[in-house]
C-alpha cells in the first residue's frame, strides 16, 4: 500500500471533500476566526490614541472622559474576540472530532471490503497505525491548525493595511524586514514535507514490527533471536528519530527565525519613528501603535508557520489513510441472488488454476479437479508449498480463481455471495484466534441462542469440561494475554467455536497441531462423531491422523498426483506411500 502523492495540496483537497457535509459550519468557525482577528487588529490604533491623548495633556489638561470612553470600547472589543475565538475553537473541535469518528468507522468498514491479499501485503501493525494513530494526528492538525492560518492570515493582511495608512514609510521598512523572514520560511516549508510524511510512514513500520514480534516474543527467545530483533528495532527507531528529528528540527527553526525578524522590525521602527517623531512629522502615539502592529504583524507569520507545520503532520497522516480508503474492493455483489440454505454438501473443483495476484506469473494451482460427495470426509496431503491451504482459501472464497469453477451442490460458488459462502463453512485453523473476553463470549462469538447445556456437551465432547469448571468463574471467567492458558488449550476452545457453529460443512486446516497425543484422539473421535452428515476438509501432516478420510487427495506442485481412501493409496505405493512411510521411518 504505497504513498503516491506527498504533495500537502492534493490531500487539502481530499480532506475538503470528505468534510463537505459539515462545509457551513466549518466556514461560521473560520468567520469568527476573521471577526476576532481584526478586533484584534483594531486594538493597537486606539492605545495609540490614548497615548497621544496623555502626552498631549502632559504640557496641559489630559482628557479622562475621551481616555475612558476609548478605554471602556477596547475592553468590550476584547471580550467579544475572546468569546468569537472560543466558540471558533470549540466549533472547529467538535466538527474534527465527529471527523474522526466517521473517517475511524470508515477504515473498520474499509478492512472488511479489502481482499486477502491486501492483508498478506501489509503489517497488521501498520494498519492499526492508519486507524489510530493517523486519524488522532489529522483531526488534532486540522483543529490546531486551519483556525490559527486563517486568522493569523486576516491579522497579517489588516495589520498591513493599518500601518500603510497609519504611516507608509514605517509600514515599508516592517514589510521589507518581514519579507526576508517570509521567503526563508517558504523555502523551510518546501523542503521539510517529505520528512513529515515519512514520520508517518515509519512509524507504522515501527507499530507493525512491534506487533509482530511482541506476538511472537517466545519464538524469539527460543531461537535465540534477541540480538537480531533488537538490532532491527534500533534500525526502525533510527528511521523513526531521524525522521521526527528532521520534520522537527526544520518546523523548529520557524519560530527563532520570526523572532529574530520580529526583533529587528522593532529596532527599525524605534530608530526610524523617532527621527519622524523628532521632525514632526508623526505623533508620539505613531510610534506607540507600530511598535504593537509590528508584534501583531510578526507573530501571525509565527502562527502560520506553526499551523502550516501542524498541517503538514495532518496532511501526511491524511494521505496514508486516503490511500488505505483508495485501496482495491472486493467485487460488488449486490446483483447477486442464488443463495443455498438447505445444503447437502456436495462440492466439485473444475479444472481450477490459480496463481497469487501479486505474481501472476507463478501458478500455485495448475489444473485442479476433484468430485466430492455430500457427507465425506476429504483429507488434503501433501509437501509445504503444494497448494493445500490455498485449496482451501479458494473454497472459502478468500482469493477468486483465474479460471475454472468451484460449485457447491452444483451452484457456483461465484453465483453466491461471500457471506453465505461463509456461512456454510466452520473452520478451525492452525493459527487459534482468541480475544479478550468471557470464555463464553469467546465459545459463542456471534451466535446466539446457545445455552449452557450446549456449552457443556461440547466442552464434554472436547475434553474441557475439567479446565472449565477449573477456572473462577467458569464460563464467565475472562480470557485475557495474562490469563494462565497452554496452546492446546486455545485450540481446544477455537475447536469447541466450531461445533457449536453447527455449519453444514467443515475445514480443519491442521486443527490438531497444538495438542498432545492423548487429546489428538480425544479430539479425532470427536470430530468423527461432529462431521458425520457433513462434508469435511481435512489438511493434515500428520497422516495417520486421516487414515479414515473417505477420500484423500495427494498434491504436489499445485496438482492432484493421487487420490483414493487409505488403503488404496498404500497399495498403489506411490508418493502418498512414501509421504506416510517417511513419518514411520524412525520408529
Amino acid at each position: 500500500m504505497k504513498e503516491k502523492n506527498n504533495n500537502i495540496f492534493p490531500a487539502l483537497k481530499k480532506i475538503a471533500v470528505y468534510m463537505n457535509s459539515n462545509l457551513k459550519i466549518i466556514i461560521f468557525a473560520l468567520i469568527l476566526a476573521i471577526v476576532s482577528a481584526i478586533i484584534t487588529i483594531i486594538g493597537p490604533d486606539k492605545i495609540g490614541e490614548i497615548a497621544t491623548l496623555m502626552s498631549s495633556g502632559l504640557m496641559g489638561q489630559i482628557d479622562l472622559d475621551a481616555i475612558s470612553k476609548i478605554g471602556i470600547s477596547l475592553v468590550v472589543l476584547y471580550l467579544v474576540g475572546s468569546l468569537c475565538n472560543f466558540i471558533q475553537h470549540y466549533v472547529m473541535s467538535s466538527v474534527t472530532l465527529k471527523m474522526s469518528y466517521k473517517m475511524r468507522d470508515e477504515l473498520s468498514q474499509k478492512i472488511n471490503k479489502v481482499p486477502q491479499k491486501f492483508f498478506n501485503a501489509n503489517s497488521a501493525g501498520d494498519i492499526l497505525s492508519r486507524i489510530t494513530n493517523d486519524v488522532s494526528t489529522l483531526q488534532q492538525g486540522l483543529t490546531n491548525s486551519l483556525p490559527t492560518i486563517i486568522s493569523a492570515g486576516t491579522q497579517f493582511i489588516g495589520c498591513l493595511i493599518m500601518m500603510m495608512s497609519t504611516e507608509y514609510h514605517l509600514a515599508l521598512i516592517v514589510v521589507g524586514v518581514t519579507l526576508i523572514g517570509m521567503v526563508l520560511i517558504v523555502i523551510i516549508m518546501s523542503k521539510s514535507q517529505k520528512y513529515f510524511m515519512n514520520k508517518q510512514k515509519s512509524l507504522g513500520l515501527l507499530n507493525g514490527f512491534i506487533e509482530e514480534m511482541y506476538s511472537g516474543h517466545e519464538i524469539v527467545k527460543i531461537s535465540r533471536a534477541e540480538r537480531n530483533t533488537i538490532a532491527k528495532f534500533d534500525k526502525i527507531n533510527e528511521d523513526v528519530y531521524d525522521a521526527n528529528w528532521k520534520s522537527q528540527f526544520l518546523s523548529g527553526i520557524m519560530q527563532p527565525l520570526m523572532n529574530i525578524t520580529g526583533n529587528i522590525a522593532y529596532v527599525s521602527v524605534c530608530v526610524f519613528g523617532s527621527i519622524l517623531a523628532i521632525n514632526g512629522t508623526i505623533e508620539f502615539g505613531v510610534i506607540v501603535s507600530f511598535i504593537l502592529y509590528v508584534r501583531l504583524f510578526t507573530s501571525p507569520l509565527t502562527q502560520i508557520a506553526q499551523g502550516i507545520t501542524n498541517l503538514q503532520t495532518a496532511t501526511a497522516g491524511a494521505i496514508r489513510i486516503f490511500t488505505f480508503l483508495a485501496a482495491e474492493e472486493m467485487s460488488d455483489e449486490s446483483n447477486k441472488s442464488a443463495q443455498l440454505n438447505d445444503v447437502k454438501g456436495e462440492v466439485s473443483f473444475e479444472h481450477v488454476k490459480f496463481s497469487y495476484p501479486d505474481n501472476p506469473d507463478k501458478i500455485i494451482i495448475k489444473d485442479f479437479s476433484a468430485e466430492v460427495k455430500p457427507g465425506k470426509k476429504v483429507a488434503i496431503v501433501g509437501p509445504t508449498g503444494a497448494g493445500k491451504t490455498t485449496m482451501v482459501n479458494l473454497l472459502m472464497r478468500f482469493f477468486e480463481i483465474n479460471s475454472g469453477d468451484i460449485k457447491i451442490d452444483n451452484t457456483s460458488i461465484n453465483d453466491l455471495k461471500r457471506e453465505n459462502v461463509h456461512r456454510l463453512f466452520g473452520m478451525v485453523l492452525q493459527d487459534t484466534w482468541l480475544f479478550e473476553g468471557t470464555v463464553r463470549e469467546n465459545l459463542v462469538y456471534n451466535m446466539v441462542g446457545i445455552s449452557d447445556e450446549q456449552l457443556d456437551k461440547v466442552c464434554e465432547i472436547c475434553g474441557l469440561d475439567k479446565f472449565v469448571h477449573s477456572l473462577p468463574q467458569g464460563y464467565d471467567t475472562v480470557l485475557s494475554e495474562s490469563a494462565n492458558i497452554s496452546a492446546g488449550q486455545k485450540q481446544l476452545l477455537t475447536i469447541a467455536r466450531a461445533m457449536l457453529q453447527n455449519a453444514p460443512m467443515l475445514i480443519l486446516d491442521e486443527a490438531t497441531s497444538s495438542v498432545d497425543t492423548r487429546t489428538e484422539l480425544l479430539i479425532q473421535n470427536a470430530m468423527d462423531d461432529l462431521m458425520k452428515g457433513r462434508t469435511s476438509f481435512v489438511i493434515a501432516h500428520r497422516l495417520s491422523t486421516i487414515k479414515n478420510a473417505d477420500l484423500i487427495l495427494v498434491m504436489r506442485d499445485g496438482d492432484v498426483v493421487e487420490s483414493g481412501n487409505h488403503d488404496y493409496l498404500m497399495k498403489l505405493n506411490g508418493f502418498y506411500a512414501q509421504l506416510y512411510n517417511s513419518q514411520f521411518e524412525q520408529v
